[in-house]
């Protein structure tokens, strides 16, 4: 299985697992609330122990006969008395809760309030405070999330790399057979070129020129083919490159092609440009893009070629007058065609883009429908 497939259903793993947490998260979420509800009411229950006791304090205090009142301290708890007037008497911390009004009371905050009977202290309120925190609550339920999502991730890589082997192992066949297929075809198609290329001088027939061209393409279709095998594991290294030499070069196979359809080619090649890529990989560019401008120009149009240097820049444009591109995105997908009856593996554009973002090249692709298309390459 190509990489790019493994990559889909890695992500395919990772999108399952954070729907399914999303789907915990709701029925969690509620959890999180009755937590929240529970554990205030265990504070609550705590503060109103520790109020009541203070108020038993104060009336005890009220019934003896001790000048010096200690008020109840706690760890947790602020607490604060207030006259009839709600003016502050004593309060145990300078944070401690100090007003009546509780409409705008914070939602961390639980308060107890008591009316206190008469008593030395001339106390009128109690008010016992304390600021709640949720975030063991929090803490819990994002470990609990995380924990169960790494889970479900790992069972998930588990069971898909389980089912990818058998797929692994066929495709490693698949490539074996591929391997020595190309091998194996390679050398009769050198014959087959190589043949022609004698007899040509001596035949000049219409069926020996349409044997050619059928040879021709099928050469192109192996190199697409090899290229795409290889590239992922040779590594194509750059080098210095005649564009001129190789363009002039490869201009003559499409030429007979070209005839076929009475198509004319027209160039304007810069001499001697020269650039640094692999001349396999630059090949493959200039084959891919004048094999498309042949396969979709209408019969007896015109096929521009352009090559010159701007600047530090290298411009290597093909416009074609033929059917047009509906959709320029959709052609460099892998085994997708603009035309499906006029045939093709539908990796050659594709080829060409991995070709271009390997080697930092843009591509530009201008298109008017019936009436052809311009495919711009800046090397920079």
């Amino acid at each position: 299985m190509i990489e790019e497939d493994k990559k889909y259903i890695y992500a395919n793993a990772f999108y399952y697992s954070v729907l399914i947490v999303f789907i915990i998260s709701i029925p969690a979420y509620f959890y999180i609330l009755v937590e929240k509800k529970n554990f205030a009411q265990e504070q609550m229950h705590s503060l109103q122990r520790y109020a009541f006791s203070v108020e038993k304090t104060i009336y005890d205090f009220s019934h003896q006969n001790d000048t010096v009142f200690y008020f109840p301290r706690s760890l947790h708890y602020d607490a604060t008395l207030l006259d009839a007037q709600a003016n502050v008497l004593f309060r145990t911390t300078k944070k401690a809760f100090n007003t009546l009004n509780t409409k705008r009371l914070p939602s961390n905050m639980l308060i107890k309030k008591i009316v206190l009977d008469e008593n030395r202290l001339g106390a009128k309120y109690l008010l016992v405070s304390q600021q709640v925190s949720y975030q063991t609550i929090y803490t819990k339920a994002w470990i609990a999330a995380l924990f169960i999502g790494s889970i479900i991730f790992i069972l998930g890589v588990f069971f898909i790399r389980l089912s990818l082997h058998p797929l692994e192992k066929a495709n490693h066949y698949l490539n074996l057979f591929f391997n020595d297929a190309m091998h194996e075809l390679k050398t009769p198609l050198g014959v087959l070129q190589l043949n022609l290329e004698l007899i040509d001088k001596k035949d000049s027939s219409r069926e020996f020129q349409r044997i050619r061209n059928s040879v021709q393409n099928i050469a192109l279709v192996y190199e697409d083919v090899e290229y795409f095998i290889k590239h992922k594991y040779v590594d194509y290294r750059k080098e210095k490159v005649n564009f001129s030499q190789l363009l002039e070069e490869r201009l003559e196979p499409f030429g007979d092609l070209a005839a076929v359809k009475k198509i004319t080619i027209e160039t304007n090649i810069e001499k001697n440009v020269q650039c640094e890529i692999n001349r396999i990989e630059l090949q493959r560019i200039v084959d891919n893009t004048l094999s498309n401008a042949v396969k979709y120009s209408k019969k007896e149009t015109n096929i521009h070629i352009k090559l010159m240097k701007k600047e530090n820049n290298i411009i290597f444009c093909v416009k074609d007058e033929g059917i047009g591109i509906k959709d320029t995105k959709r052609i460099f997908q892998r085994f997708k065609r603009e035309d499906e009856i006029t045939g093709g593996f539908g990796i050659g554009l594709s080829i060409v883009k991995h070709i271009c973002e390997k080697n930092t090249i843009n591509i530009e692709v201008e298109t008017q429908l019936d009436k052809g298309s311009r495919f711009t390459y800046t090397f920079s």
